[in-house]
């Protein structure tokens, strides 16, 4: 699949679009608290993006997915399907993942949110995680190759003695829920794809506190770690800018800048 360089129109509506995601997740951390259902989170959502925001959930019918929203806690990877069955508890760390549609454009972010009192492990799984996410943002720039991102993430988890998720990646987004490239978080072939100005994608490292192995639960959606062990992710949506990139997914709560300039 051919890479999508996206038009000054195109960038501006993915700048709403992913305004929008990251005001999704900036309006329910108050509601991540102990003995409200993942079921409930989603309608909230749903109906902030929609009724408030008159914009389209992307995951809800893709593919079959049932839900607006992807609500993924402690050892479950990626992909939970959100029910009013399942309610959180005190010292969960739970994933929420937010795809909008406005304008035709997408944006996809996800972050990290911890149930009242964390353990350690748990809390700096999170930071680890998070870390990865914003060492990879920083070196983006026009003219490198994509493996470096994947190098750097890698590098860094590994360090920390945590895994990289290799089954899952990130993506090209933007006119498509999933577009090319490929955004692979370890060191691995990216078929010479050098980053230019226009490209936009997601980076979401999946970082596992054990063994990076997962499998699929009979649902066909919910993803484990093998060995039970926590999981934690954040994502962005980027574009690549002449001489660095913008973040367009950015939250107030972040210390990044939105704009990253390189000038070497």
């Amino acid at each position: 699949m051919k890479i999508i360089i996206k038009t000054i129109t195109d960038i501006t509506k993915m700048r709403v679009a992913g305004k929008l995601a990251a005001e999704v997740l900036e309006m329910i951390e108050p509601y991540i608290q102990p003995g409200i259902s993942t079921g409930e989170l989603d309608s909230i959502c749903h109906d902030y993006i929609t009724k408030i925001k008159h914009a389209i959930s992307a995951p809800l019918g893709y593919h079959g997915f049932p839900k607006s929203i992807c609500t993924s806690i402690n050892d479950v990877v990626c992909h939970g399907i959100p029910n009013n069955l399942h309610t959180l508890k005190a010292g969960d760390i739970i994933n929420i993942d937010i795809t909008v549609i406005k304008d035709g454009l997408y944006a996809d972010t996800s972050r990290m949110f911890i149930v009242g009192q964390s353990t350690t492990l748990g809390h700096r799984l999170c930071q680890v995680t998070q870390d990865s996410l914003y060492l990879a943002i920083r070196m983006i720039k026009p003219g490198i190759r994509l493996r470096k991102v994947g190098q750097t993430i890698q590098s860094f988890v590994e360090k920390q003695n945590f895994s990289i998720v290799r089954e899952y990646c990130g993506h090209g987004i933007g006119k498509f829920f999933h577009e090319a490239p490929h955004v692979l978080h370890y060191d691995a072939d990216d078929d010479g794809v050098i980053l230019r100005s226009g490209m936009t994608l997601t980076i979401e490292p999946m970082v596992n506190a054990g063994a990076r192995h997962i499998y699929v639960e009979n649902d066909g959606w919910t993803v484990k770690t093998k060995d039970h062990n926590l999981s934690a992710q954040y994502e962005h949506t980027i574009v690549i800018t002449e001489n660095g990139c913008e973040i367009l997914t950015l939250r107030s709560d972040e210390s990044l800048p939105s704009i990253i300039c390189h000038y070497n």
